[in-house]
């Protein structure tokens, strides 16, 4: 879309409830109010316009040996249809992303074939360049494994202490997973739970919040306990999984289910809803595998379950429920993600990002067939959900009635210590 064109979104519902015509052009919002001149009109009767979705934590694959599971096309047309216009690509990939060779090549497949905007963090290890990193466009730094999970190694703590020091001194984020596992192999996901225990996550988040200099930038992924999200000191992440889902609603095997940190307790996972106003931010963890690798006994199977598609739209049914406010919904998907990172929220204001999806009022069954995600299956399958039926991007309609517009593409959004 050349950047004179106007789109109007026209008669949409605004999070406040008043009906609008939404003017775009540029990329940004133009006006609200009554439409004047415009190259395209939509008729948005009936949807409710809220701003897309940051997701701060995705594993989109990719590269010659996880392309099966996922790659940038097929996980960013994933994450449009669910309403995310912005994904945040996690290192530990294959290669990991500690090299600032590895680091130009990710982004690199990136430009060539994500559908959405995206960027990318880089690896903590001994001996990484994080200046060099930094300075290459990566946006955060982690998530760091303070415990060992799929395709991450622990990272040992005078390490994570010296490199928590040069991220302060760069002015970078670090994102965080926090756990302590214990000795063993799990043969049930009620194992998985015992083994990466409450209290040792908990154990953690505090022994990684020891080691933050003060003034340093932490962000704790997807914390899965009311105890942890109480000892975190810095920003919250947590994911739809550990809202929605509990060990018990699972075949005891299922590995479909197992995922790092695990799944709780049904009573745990009420508890963790308990503390949805201290929840910073809401991300989906999407972390797929396939069918075949999670057909493995429980004890060699991977960890990880996709979300990025469904996660809105979860949230979006549970709003429709009147279990929690819209307005808590836009903040911890879009309004504290891109604050976290410090890129320009999407808004309503003239000037504002113009990244919107459009919701309808009634909800649908999850049906794995129907999403866009490689692995083909999903832990949602059966649940309720609302799946927005128009999304905007950079002022430009790029997904209705369940097709992409022609020419969608993604662009790169690199962290602040970007040197061209």
């Amino acid at each position: 879309m050349r950047d004179e064109e106007i789109l109007v979104l026209k008669d949409v519902t605004l999070p406040d409830g008043r009906v609008a015509d939404l003017t775009l052009g540029g990329g940004r919002v133009v006006h609200v109010g009554a439409a004047g001149r415009a190259d395209e009109v939509i008729d948005a009767a009936g949807l409710l316009c809220v701003p897309a979705a940051v997701d701060l934590h995705t594993h989109l694959r990719g590269g010659a040996r996880q392309g099966a599971k996922e790659d940038w096309a097929s996980g960013t047309a994933s994450a449009l249809s669910g309403g995310v216009t912005v994904v945040v690509d996690q290192p530990n990939t294959v290669p990991p992303l500690t090299t600032r060779q590895a680091f130009r090549a990710r982004v690199e497949e990136a430009r060539d074939h994500a559908l959405c905007r995206f960027a990318v963090n880089a690896g903590v290890v001994a001996g990484a360049d994080l200046r060099g990193l930094w300075e290459d466009g990566a946006m955060a730094f982690g998530e760091i494994f303070a415990g060992p999970s799929s395709y991450g190694a622990a990272v040992p703590e005078d390490v994570l202490k010296d490199a928590f020091l040069t991220l302060h001194d760069l002015g970078a984020l670090a994102t965080v997973h926090a756990e302590d596992p214990l000795p063993g192999a799990p043969a049930t996901l009620a194992d998985h739970d015992r083994l990466r225990p409450a209290d040792a996550e908990v154990r953690a988040v505090r022994a990684v919040s020891s080691l933050v200099p003060p003034g340093g930038r932490v962000h704790f992924c997807h914390m899965s306990t009311a105890a942890a999200v109480d000892a975190a000191a810095g920003t919250v992440e947590v994911t739809p999984h550990h809202l929605f889902l509990s060990w018990e609603r699972f075949a005891p095997d299922d590995t479909h289910a197992r995922v790092n940190p695990p799944l709780r307790s049904e009573e745990e996972r009420r508890r963790l809803w308990s503390r949805w106003e201290r929840i910073d931010v809401v991300a989906s963890d999407h972390a797929p595998h396939t069918a075949g690798e999670k057909a493995a006994p429980f004890a060699d199977a991977p960890s990880g379950m996709p979300g990025v598609e469904t996660m809105v739209p979860l949230l979006m049914a549970a709003v429709r429920e009147g279990r929690i406010s819209l307005a808590s919904v836009i903040e911890k998907t879009a309004i504290n993600p891109a604050r976290i990172l410090g890129i320009a929220a999407a808004g309503y204001l003239p000037g504002e990002r113009a990244d919107f999806a459009l919701y309808p009022a009634e909800p649908v069954v999850i049906d794995p067939g129907a999403l866009h995600t490689k692995c083909t299956w999903t832990p949602y399958e059966g649940m309720e959900a609302v799946f927005p039926e128009i999304v905007v991007m950079g002022g430009a309609c790029v997904v209705r009635d369940g097709g992409f517009a022609a020419g969608t593409t993604g662009s790169w959004i690199p962290g602040k210590g970007y040197i061209l």
